[in-house]
């Protein structure tokens, strides 16, 4: 069992960064690859990022490659979200997810944190 809890969202000008963070429960988290999903509204939740549990692979959308950066720090169980050059049409809700899969499909993933809010401004 993991629990994911996610940080870091706000409301930012395009052009501008933020940086999510996902903190997991559990002592299992480095068994775990950690994707980002983003949900617009009106909209179905889609892949963002994804990293694999020891940081050594990663995988971006092509919406985000390029501007956005997934790492993961396995002595505070954390996944990070580096978001750069935001665009309005980054704004969604951010979900963290971890599975024991390297995968980008959605349905794939067991274990899901509650969303943090990113809405960028024109």
């Amino acid at each position: 069992q993991v629990q994911l809890v996610e940080s870091g969202g706000g409301l930012v000008q395009a052009g501008g960064s933020l940086r999510l963070s996902c903190a997991a429960s559990g002592r299992t988290f480095s068994r775990y690859a950690m994707g980002w999903f983003r949900q617009a509204p009106g909209k179905e939740r889609e892949f963002v990022a994804v990293i694999n549990s020891n940081g050594g692979s990663t995988y971006y959308a092509d919406s985000v490659k390029g501007r956005f950066t997934i790492s993961r720090d396995n002595a505070k169980n954390t996944v990070y979200l580096q978001m750069n050059s935001l665009k309005p049409e980054d704004t969604a809700v951010y979900y963290c997810a971890a599975d024991t899969l390297f995968t980008l499909v959605v349905h794939k993933y067991d274990y899901w944190g509650q969303g943090t809010q990113v809405t960028v401004s024109s």
